[in-house]
Order: C-alpha cells, then sequence, then structure tokens
C-alpha cells in the first residue's frame, strides 16, 4: 500500500527522505528558503513544491491543486522552525516567547483544521514540549478527534533509534483511528567509527561536499593537531595555545575545538558542524574538521544527497544541522504505516 504524506516547512528533506524510506508518497512539500528548496528540488523533482511563505499558502488551492478532499490525505508532517526555543537562545537569555517564529507551530494546526489527515506528526526541540504552544496543539488536536495519551508527545534522544548522534528531539504522533505503536529502541548505539571510518580522505572523493578543507590560521591549526586523538579536548592543550576567548574562566562551551570519539555517538550536529570553534566537531583522528558531507552522513542522509552551495558552505552547513534525521523519522513513520495498514483492514 503506497500512503500520501505532506512535509510542511520541508527544508533540505530530511523529514521527506525518512517517509520516501517508509514507503510513503510524499506528494507535496512546503519552503521558505530558496537554497533549501533548491536543495530539496534537486533531491524530490517529483514532489510538488510549494515555494513560499506558509502563512501565505491557502490550503484550499493546494488540495485543489494535489486533488485530495478533507480526509483524505494519510499523513500530515512538519518541523515548524525552532529557534526560539533552541538552548543556544535560552544560554543567551533570549526569551523563546520573543520569536515571532515559535507560533508557526499553529501554521501546522490550521493545514491539519482544513486537511484533517488521518495521521499528524510534528517534530522540534525538546523546550516546545514544555511550552503552552504545544499543550495548545494537543488540546485542539484532540478536540478534532484525534487520539491523544501520555505517549503522544515525547522527547526522544535519535541515539537511540540508530542515529550515530546524541539528538534530543520532541515528537508529536496521533492518529484519528487510535493510538499508534511505539518503535523500539535499538539495543547497542551506532557510533562515529561505524559512520565515518569508511569515508575517503578528504580530495580523493569527487564530492565537493567531502573534498574542501578550509585553511586555518597557523596557531589553530597547530593547535588542532595537538589535541589528543579520538575524543581530545583542549583543556588537554598546554595554555600556550589556548585561544584569548578560553583564557578568560572556566564558561563558554567547554567542546569547542573537541575531537568526535570513534566508539561513542557524534553529538549533536548543528549548523556551525564543520567549524571546531562552534563544537566537538573535528575529526577523530585527522587534523582537521568534519567534512560537509561526514556531517550529512552522521545525520543519516544518503551519501550521494544532494545539498546546494550557492550560497556557500556555511549555508549548506546550516541545513544539514537543521535537517531531520531520515533514520530517525523512518523508524517512527514505519510504525505509522503498520497503524495505517491496519486502519484500512
Amino acid at each position: 500500500m503506497k500512503f500520501t504524506a505532506i512535509d510542511l516547512f520541508c527544508g533540505a528533506g530530511g523529514l521527506s527522505r525518512g517517509l520516501v524510506d517508509a514507503g510513503f508518497d510524499v506528494i507535496a512539500g512546503i519552503e521558505i528558503n530558496p537554497v533549501a528548496a533548491e536543495t530539496y528540488r534537486g533531491n524530490y523533482p517529483s514532489h510538488h513544491l510549494v515555494e513560499s511563505d506558509i502563512t501565505k499558502v491557502d490550503t484550499l488551492s493546494l488540495m485543489h491543486e494535489l486533488g485530495i478532499s478533507k480526509g483524505e490525505l494519510d499523513l500530515l508532517a512538519g518541523c515548524p522552525p525552532c529557534q526560539g526555543f533552541s538552548t543556544h537562545r535560552t544560554r543567551r537569555k533570549s526569551s523563546a516567547v520573543e520569536d515571532v517564529r515559535n507560533d508557526l507551530v499553529f501554521e501546522y494546526l490550521r493545514f491539519v483544521r482544513d486537511l484533517l489527515p488521518k495521521v499528524v506528526m510534528m517534530e522540534n526541540v525538546p523546550a516546545l514540549a514544555v511550552d503552552a504552544r504545544a499543550h495548545r496543539v494537543l488540546r485542539e488536536l484532540k478536540d478534532l478527534g484525534y487520539t491523544i495519551t501520555s505517549r503522544s508527545l515525547q522527547v526522544k534522544d535519535a541515539a537511540d533509534y540508530g542515529v550515530p548522534q546524541r539528538r534530543k528531539r520532541m515528537i508529536l504522533v496521533a492518529s484519528r483511528f487510535g493510538e499508534v505503536s511505539e518503535p523500539q529502541p535499538v539495543a547497542f548505539h551506532s557510533t562515529v567509527q561505524d559512520c565515518l571510518s569508511s569515508m575517503p580522505i578528504p580530495g580523493s572523493a569527487d564530492d565537493p561536499l567531502h573534498d574542501y578543507i578550509p585553511t586555518r590560521a597557523e596557531k589553530v591549526q597547530a593547535m588542532i593537531s595537538l589535541i589528543p586523538k579520538d575524543g581530545g579536548s583542549r583543556k588537554d592543550l598546554p595554555k600556550e595555545y589556548w585561544l584569548p576567548c578560553h583564557l578568560k574562566g572556566a564558561g563558554g562551551y567547554l567542546d569547542v575545538y573537541g575531537r568526535m570519539s570513534w566508539g561513542k555517538v557524534s553529538p549533536t550536529i548543528t549548523g556551525g558542524c564543520i567549524s571546531p570553534s562552534k563544537g566537538r566537531f573535528l575529526h577523530p583522528d585527522q587534523d582537521r574538521a568534519i567534512t560537509l558531507r561526514e556531517a550529512a552522513t552522521l545525520q543519516t542522509f544518503p551519501k550521494n544527497y544532494y545539498f546546494s552551495l550557492s550560497a556557500g558552505r556555511d549555508h549548506a552547513a546550516l541545513m544539514i544541522g537543521n535537517a531531520l534525521p531520515p533514520k530517525f523519522i523512518k523508524v517512527h513513520a514505519d510504525k505509522i504505516r503498520e497503524h495505517l495498514v491496519s486502519a484500512n483492514a
């Protein structure tokens, strides 16, 4: 059976990749960012992509374009922008409620009201799970006839579902046909070694996402070379190699200029994933930061997945860091598909 899905705020397509891998027919995506839309279109040329501000998308017109009626769509999925809820914003003492993007969760809810899909799935950062907006979404979903239980909204670590990365995310799943079963966590975590050990040396891959290594200041490159292999930290360096910003005390982000460990999951891949000054993003034993392709692979994208470089490498890193790990989505989408098969029996 082929089940239909729409991906709201589709970005570079991590969520769509997971849905496709689970056997869903993604009939449409909506994305406002032109470079993310270019990336999405490059990977899913047959999907109907609406490149627009979602607040300006008329749901009735979209349903007419797609040839679907209210109640026919199998799955509405999406990840509204979450920067206002991020822990980085919290550390900087910036209030989540001040970011207008936070209210885009209600645009997701507008699509639910108008399309009335059989199942909904919404993913976001953990902070949304305790925000009043999430509880309003749950109340309105219940009023629309969706089954809401204590397991409908949970915070999970993607590493527990086969992603070689520590990444805690909120996931909301609800159906009009009862409770959707939970995927089982893996017995053993996938590691950085499982993911990256077979990658070619940058410069030999014929891959623009993997073959570029930036030139760094002499002192910075020397510092990187002295950080112990396989999980070392900048705290292991002699103090003469510490940067001025690291000499001011014990504060700050202690993982910066740290190496990943072969035998562990990676840290959360963020938009700064190719910069050693943004986190523990140094290769376990090569004296460099991970490449864009390695970051995408740790996010569980296929090794040939296209990311546009039209806005530069930093923008590509941001797309990769903001993406949903396809494998995390797939294991949940597999359960949704099983649920829909049962409901249609």
